[in-house]
């Protein structure tokens, strides 16, 4: 009695489906891309030794490892910090390093808070093990009080807002002359001066 062979599969083309398939899953899958912090790096310069900060022209923003901020010296919320932030840079209670005083400054001009806005510093010192996000949305909140101060004074010269201008330049592909230096005004009026560090546990 003859045995009846089993009909083979042909698995010749198997390889070139799976092949096919892999293509098709890595053309058609989107990546997560993390967005980053869009902040330039200045570059290395030679640091004299004899620079003297006065110490009022320092804000200190620290953030313990509960994620508190402790800023104009007492704990605060987060809502308070762009306030505190606007009114120590635009205090204008002295004069900058050519001895010129800030006429565009609408602060209190307190003579325990910052001389100008080009020498208003902000640092902000974290714990090892603060909370990322809690950093983060910090740094927003200093950098928004900047442009709430750049847009204010882009009203007052040119009637129309600082972000308006960024955008505008923008669209001429960075060649409109006119503007560049309308921007670059503004930002050496209000130079964004953050300092970020770790606190020393």
């Amino acid at each position: 009695m003859s045995r009846k062979q089993s009909p083979e599969i042909n698995a010749g083309s198997m390889a070139d489906i799976a092949f096919l398939l892999l293509i098709f899953f890595l053309v058609t899958t989107t990546m997560n891309i993390d967005a980053g912090i869009a902040r330039k790096i200045p570059p290395k310069e030679e640091i004299p030794l004899d620079i003297l900060v006065n110490e009022r022209n320092v804000l200190e923003v620290n953030i313990n490892k509960n994620n508190e901020i402790f800023a104009d010296g007492r704990t605060i919320p987060l809502s308070e910090l762009k306030q505190i932030a606007i009114d120590f840079i635009d205090n204008g209670g002295g004069f900058d390093s050519d001895k010129q005083k800030c006429d565009w400054c609408e602060g209190a001009q307190s003579k325990i808070s910052s001389d100008h806005p080009t020498k208003a510093i902000i640092s902000i010192k974290t714990d090892r093990i603060t909370n990322y996000e809690t950093y983060i949305t910090t740094l927003d909140v200093l950098n928004s009080a900047y442009t709430h101060l750049r847009n204010k004074l882009s009203v007052k010269l040119y009637k129309r807002n600082y972000e308006s201008l960024l955008e505008d330049f923008k669209k001429s592909n960075s060649s409109d002359k006119n503007i560049q230096h309308k921007i670059k005004l503004i930002r050496e009026k209000y130079p964004l001066l953050l300092s970020d560090a770790e606190i020393n546990n």
